[in-house]
């Protein structure tokens, strides 16, 4: 059992950067690969980053790729999501979650276990 708290969310103008965090419970975060995601009102979950068990391999979607950057610690037990350049039309709700550390990063939904509660990102333009 994994429980998850992201943070570092708000209201930012576009061009701007934030950072949010995932904090996770347990000792077996080193574990799990790391994922984030994102929902904008009226859409679908959708595929930000992840990033493996060890640190040493992630992926992004092609629309932040450059942009942002994700990283753990696993000592800390945390993931984190670095924003920068950021657009009006990143603005979701942004979810950590932890799936399984299988060799082949999950960009969907369902390769991810357990979720957190979300963290609101604002981008004014």
């Amino acid at each position: 059992q994994v429980q998850l708290v992201e943070s570092g969310g708000g209201l930012v103008q576009a061009g701007g950067s934030l950072r949010l965090s995932c904090a996770a419970s347990g000792r077996t975060f080193s574990t799990y690969n790391m994922g984030w995601f994102r929902q904008a009102p009226g859409k679908e979950r959708e595929f930000v980053a992840a990033i493996n068990w060890s640190g040493g391999n992630t992926n992004s979607a092609d629309s932040v790729r450059g942009r942002f950057t994700i990283s753990r610690d696993n000592a800390k037990n945390t993931v984190y999501l670095q924003m920068n350049s950021l657009k009006p039309e990143d603005t979701a709700v942004y979810y950590c979650a932890a799936g399984p550390s299988t060799i082949r990063i999950g960009v969907r939904p369902t390769d991810y276990t357990y979720w957190g509660q979300g963290t609101q990102v604002t981008v004014s333009s």
